[in-house]
């Protein structure tokens, strides 16, 4: 009870000890020619992949996993500048996957035979370590997060809200239209939202919505996941492979998975996408541009993929630092509702457990003595309680039959 007391406002402040954080800082001191990525184990803790003895002992004394590779990230990074290269085959992408010191080459069911042929060859030159392997499904973007956001050329979801420092906007998907596009709320009486005034995409896939009131209102920190629910933002940051992330938008709702390559192409039948953030988090049409988050962390927001959230599939994001900084913009605290924003509810929403008030970091005094902890508190009490007269009665029940099974026998 402690613990969740003090934890819920002092989880941001630890995010600089996560896992991810440790392997990415490994692998930036020891240089992309003596290590391969990193991930997060099975254990939660962070592995490097290295391609030296010595590199391995460092990352061990930093109290990380080592594992020892053929192929440096200078050697994979060749092979996805020789595929990038090429002639472009839409249906297909690529990424580096650091568990298996490999670059996998995808290509959907509407990539024809000689151009997979052709892709093929200039993988085998690239190296041996590049994996050919088709998919189901097609990769598309997922125009037709969390709130539904609707215009004339389809259906998008609200990312996250930003702000310049004069206006406040929504970040979301390049590909759900270019500037000038007018949006409006759905499911809100499709009053005007705002309009798209900054867009990106193929390339990157990133564009800016400004709110027509000029703030976002109530909510503009928290992420709707359904249900009148959401989740508070509090920063922003880079997602590590292996990590158990979060996606919502306005098709399919909440669905999580986990990251499997950082760094990946895919070549849309609109245009190429490089850096995306690749996952099993599955998505439908009308997600494009809905929150990538974990633990109130934004991370990204949601390109296109394959598959269906029936079947499963992959589905890759924009990542959100890369958005921020390339827009010039920042996320947006929760403000007050001069009545045009796009809420997360109209009720108060629930945050993560990671959440904290914007602008205050509460003692853990203060925590434990709140009244609105005393509830979940004394049902805790009460739960256990009952636990232990239970756990008791049952043991005294199975004293009491063994003793009867042994006068039985004697008995006999």
């Amino acid at each position: 009870m402690v613990a969740r007391a003090a934890g819920a406002d002092e989880a941001s402040a630890a995010a600089p000890g996560r896992p991810g954080d440790t392997g990415a800082a490994l692998v930036a001191r020891l240089g992309t020619a003596r290590t391969a990525g990193s991930w997060i184990g099975a254990d939660g803790r962070a592995v490097v992949a290295v391609t030296d003895g010595a590199a391995a002992r460092a990352v061990r004394r930093a109290g990380a996993g080592a594992r020892t590779v053929a192929h440096s990230m200078d050697e994979l990074k060749s092979a996805t500048a020789a595929l990038r290269s090429a002639p472009r085959v839409p249906g297909t992408a690529w990424a580096v996957d650091y568990r298996t010191n490999r670059v996998v080459v995808r290509a959907d069911r509407t990539v024809s035979a000689g151009d997979w042929s052709r892709l093929g060859r200039v993988a085998h030159r690239a190296g041996g370590f590049v994996h050919m392997e088709r998919t189901q499904g097609v990769f598309t973007t997922r125009l037709n997060g969390a709130r539904p956001i609707l215009s004339a050329g389809g259906r998008c979801s609200a990312g996250f809200n930003v702000t310049d420092g004069r206006s406040e906007f929504i970040l979301t998907a390049g590909h759900c239209g270019p500037a000038g596009t007018a949006w409006f709320a759905g499911g809100l009486g499709g009053r005007p939202l705002g309009t798209t005034v900054d867009s990106a995409f193929p390339g990157s896939d990133l564009s800016l919505v400004r709110y027509s009131g000029g703030t976002a209102g109530a909510g503009a920190d928290v992420v709707a996941v359904g249900g009148g629910k959401g989740v508070r933002i509090t920063g922003a940051a880079d997602p590590a492979v292996g990590q158990r992330v979060f996606r919502s938008g306005g098709t399919s709702g909440l669905r999580d998975g986990r990251v499997t390559a950082l760094d990946a192409t895919v070549n849309y039948p609109e245009g190429t996408v490089t850096g995306l953030v690749e996952t099993t988090v599955c998505a439908e049409p009308g997600d494009s541009g809905g929150p990538l988050f974990a633990e109130g962390i934004a991370l990204g927001v949601t390109s296109g993929g394959s598959g269906d959230c029936t079947t499963g599939g992959t589905t890759f994001f924009q990542p959100v630092t890369g958005a921020l900084s390339a827009l010039g913009v920042r996320l947006v605290p929760a403000a007050g509702d001069p009545g045009g924003g796009l809420r997360a509810d109209a009720s108060s929403p629930t945050p993560s457990s990671g959440a904290a008030a914007p602008g205050t970091l509460r003692t853990l005094a203060a925590r434990l003595t709140d009244v609105r902890n005393a509830g979940p508190g004394l049902l805790v009490i009460a739960g256990s309680l009952a636990a232990l007269a239970a756990t008791r009665y049952l043991r005294a029940e199975r004293d009491r039959e063994a003793y009867r099974r042994h006068c039985s026998a004697t008995w006999n």
